[in-house]
């Protein structure tokens, strides 16, 4: 493998000090918006990724999987921003102080108030830091104006963050191609007129400046986020493999965590009622394990459910094919066992059906004592069964 050579060294004068940092950018925050307008969105996902990791193509899906509207908020494109254009042009350099004070103004923005992703930050130790006090001066603000009429604006924080992972190699292969993709489709764009022309990274075409840039991104940021895995949700993404892949990774890496979302209050309300993956992780295997018992200790009871659902439900389904839902009354005695009702729904679920019951009960007047005026009443049950199923597409035109 070919010796990468060390960029020369500069002299770095900007404050290291992540306390220091913060306190300043916070205090002009103050002084410029006031205390009770630092209204920051709910939501919060800090992405970053490896160099061709897709976090370009991911993040449009990672919104809409969480139902964020505004966004994505690029960090890379706040430092070409007239506000930083103003400070380059002054001669200041765009360092962590800077770079957190254009992020928090843009976050301060009404259109984020639900949630944003935010591309490329933390990036630094420096950041990591920052971004931890951050998270402490919005939960600190919560707890101010939490018996204010100011409550509803200061939610609690929800931070994710996400790093999309590829090893060096495959960094180097997609950056490689992206380069070469961009170029042939530049000079196409050229050549015909038609279309616009992409941004060509100087970092796509050279395999050691790729190399490169991988390496700044494995020693530097991403080592620098292994430290926020102790504090909030942490979704390490395997980003190999096709789009599709990478986005089932994501979505299983971000279902609802309502521990770290809601309330501790909230939470302990709720946390009494089991979540839906707590009931339907063995649902398969215990749908067999009932059949069986059905099958073995109430043959009887079962082999009468089988042939109402044969002789008397499967007509009416049959002729409901296209639409793929049916919808059965019953008033047949044999429902009055519950467990006939649970011999139904579990043969249905086997033959792939989804099935619901409502029982209604109806008084219907039998016998009136001319005496005492009293009605006698008996009480019908009605049993209405929803059935779905994949119904028959229908070509049109």
């Amino acid at each position: 493998m070919a010796t990468i050579p060390n960029p020369p060294k500069t002299q770095d004068l900007e404050i290291k000090d992540a306390q220091l940092i913060f306190n300043s950018v916070w205090q002009r925050l103050e002084v410029k918006h006031g205390r009770e307008n630092l209204k920051f969105p709910k939501e919060l996902i800090w992405l970053n990724g490896a160099p061709g990791s897709g976090k370009g193509t991911q993040t449009r899906f990672i919104m809409k999987f969480r139902d964020l509207t505004d966004g994505p908020i690029v960090v890379s494109d706040l430092l070409t921003s007239p506000e930083a254009t103003k400070m380059k042009d002054a001669g200041k350099m765009v360092g962590d102080s800077e770079v957190l004070s254009l992020l928090l103004d843009e976050l301060l923005k009404p259109r984020y108030e639900s949630g944003t992703v935010v591309d490329g930050f933390p990036r630094t130790k420096v950041q990591v830091e920052c971004l931890k006090l951050l998270y402490q001066k919005l939960r600190g603000l919560r707890a101010q104006f939490y018996h204010t009429d100011l409550q509803p604006d200061f939610p609690k924080p929800i931070f994710h963050i996400m790093v999309l992972f590829v090893d060096e190699k495959e960094s180097v292969a997609r950056q490689i191609r992206r380069g070469r993709q961009t170029r042939e489709h530049n000079e196409k764009v050229r050549a015909s007129g038609v279309g616009s022309l992409r941004e060509e990274r100087l970092t796509d075409f050279d395999e050691n400046t790729a190399r490169r840039r991988y390496r700044t991104f494995k020693e530097s940021t991403y080592d620098a986020l292994q430290d926020l895995q102790q504090i909030f949700h942490y979704h390490y993404i395997n980003a190999h493999g096709t789009i599709e892949q990478v986005q089932e990774r994501i979505v299983h890496e971000m279902r609802y965590q309502s521990s770290l979302e809601l309330d501790e209050r909230t939470f302990d309300r709720l946390r009494v009622i089991p979540i839906s993956e707590e009931i339907i992780r063995h649902a398969r295997q215990d749908l067999v394990k009932r059949l069986d018992d059905y099958a073995e200790n109430h043959d009887t009871l079962f082999i009468e459910v089988c042939e109402h659902i044969n002789e008397r439900f499967m007509p009416i389904i049959i002729r409901h094919a296209i639409s793929g839902m049916a919808l059965i009354n019953s008033e047949d005695p044999l429902f009055h066992y519950p467990l006939a009702l649970q011999i139904l729904l579990d043969i249905f679920s086997e033959r792939g059906y989804h099935t619901s019951i409502d029982i209604r009960k109806k008084d219907i007047p039998c016998k009136v004592d001319l005496n005492t005026g009293e009605i006698e009443l008996n009480t019908k049950r009605v049993y209405s069964f929803r059935v779905r199923f994949a119904g028959s597409e229908i070509r049109r035109g």
